[in-house]
């Protein structure tokens, strides 16, 4: 069959289209990591360091299992930390139902204000989610370029104080009792309530300890979805000493549905900074 006589004419129109749409595809993620640049800066920027040291003598009234976590994680003299960079692997589900997608992670966080920006790329999209300012907010990005969702309101201010809250076993000294933060004791040895108000908000979860005194599970109520509120469970694992600061760099999260733990992400870090505040 011979070649139709007007095909060799299409070959540089379609060669034109995906050219314009692979810059387009570059131009979109350029603006979108310029964005994340400037939301890193703002957000360190707006830390407040401070000049407290921890004091073990402070831990005095704090719950028993709460105490022995403090002393296991944090020396004494610690420097309160500010902030902090990390970057991870591991393995995520956009549905419960669905197989794991490899995903690669970057995540800034500051104590004071609570606040984070975190960004994971897959092969199929992009994902990011912030708390600044009392407000959440999750987008995502098909290919890192094109807009796929964005979620915002009430249920993401309360999900992602949750999760800064949670991740804070990365920033210990952000745990430490203060006017927005307690720990109330719970009916066993190895648990203890925590809760925290910021912006109006306010968050708790059920925090478990094994018996070498590290945080290894919370548990809470979040909403999944816009509507539905469901138990929640983060798990820490494969604690080392990074920095001084005993940390977990292992970390698992989790949704309960009937009873049954579904696990949707699992991350491992690769890497943690407490004194390079800007973008990888």
């Amino acid at each position: 069959m011979l070649p139709h006589p007007r095909f060799p004419r299409l070959i540089p129109l379609l060669a034109s289209v995906g050219l314009a749409t692979a810059a387009g595809l570059w131009w979109s993620r350029y603006q979108a990591h310029r964005q994340l640049r400037r939301k890193v800066a703002q957000l360190f920027a707006q830390a407040e360091p401070s000049p407290e040291v921890y004091v073990e003598a402070r831990l005095a009234g704090l719950p028993a299992p709460v105490q022995r976590y403090f002393r296991h994680v944090l020396r004494e003299g610690q420097p309160y930390l500010s902030g902090l960079r990390l970057r991870h692997t591991g393995q995520f589900k956009t549905d419960l139902k669905k197989d794991w997608l490899s995903i690669e992670g970057e995540q800034y966080s500051t104590a004071n204000p609570p606040g984070f920006i975190w960004q994971g790329t897959t092969r199929l999209f992009t994902a990011q989610d912030e708390y600044l300012d009392g407000h959440g907010r999750l987008a995502v990005r098909l290919l890192g370029a094109i807009p796929l969702m964005q979620g915002e309101g009430i249920r993401y201010d309360q999900g992602e104080l949750l999760r800064w809250l949670g991740e804070c076993v990365w920033l210990p000294t952000a745990l430490l009792p203060a006017p927005h933060l307690r720990w109330t004791a719970a009916p066993d040895d190895h648990s203890a309530h925590l809760t925290l108000t910021h912006h109006g908000q306010t968050v708790s979860y059920l925090v478990r300890f094994n018996e070498q005194d590290g945080m290894v599970q919370c548990e809470t109520q979040r909403y999944q979805g816009d509507t539905t509120l469901l138990p929640w469970v983060g798990r820490f694992s494969r604690y080392r000493v990074l920095h001084g600061v005993r940390v977990p760099t292992r970390l698992e999260a989790s949704w309960v549905v009937d009873g049954q733990r579904l696990p949707y992400a699992r991350f491992r870090v690769l890497e943690l900074a407490y004194h390079e505040l800007h973008l990888f």
